[in-house]
């Protein structure tokens, strides 16, 4: 078995589909719409399956807007360099909620940040990630 993709409700899948891939750099790999359901699908990444797992970014039609509920946790991403890639984020308009450093208790640098529906996605610092 290996891990395929991750689905995230969004309230507007343009604005979700420029967040991932000019704010955090993924790239826009492929999208359908499915108008018998009302739905439109659009999946995102730093490349494809099966070498790599994908974001599928989901957008009911006529739904802005939803409630994260207290279940969902976050998304992590490697990065080379946790501080160069908040300031980059910050720079392109991302939401940095948590400045990079040492976890609690830990030594490993991370950061977070919150993309336009609310999602955590936690950046953790992995130098052989470059």
């Amino acid at each position: 078995m290996r891990l395929l993709h991750t689905m995230l409700r969004v309230g507007n899948l343009q604005r979700s589909i420029d967040f991932y891939t000019q704010v955090l750099g993924m790239t826009l790999l492929r999208t359908s719409e499915n108008p018998e359901y009302k739905y439109t699908l659009a999946f995102v990444g730093y490349g494809s399956n099966p070498e790599h797992a994908e974001l599928e970014l989901t957008y009911n039609w006529g739904v802005d807007h939803y409630e994260l509920g207290t279940a969902y946790g976050h998304i992590a991403l490697a990065v080379p360099d946790a501080h160069a890639a908040c300031a980059k984020i910050k720079a392109a308009g991302g939401n940095v909620t948590r400045e990079a450093g040492p976890v609690k208790g830990g030594s490993t640098v991370i950061a977070f940040v919150t993309d336009p529906d609310g999602y955590k996605i936690e950046l953790i610092q992995r130098p052989e990630s470059a």
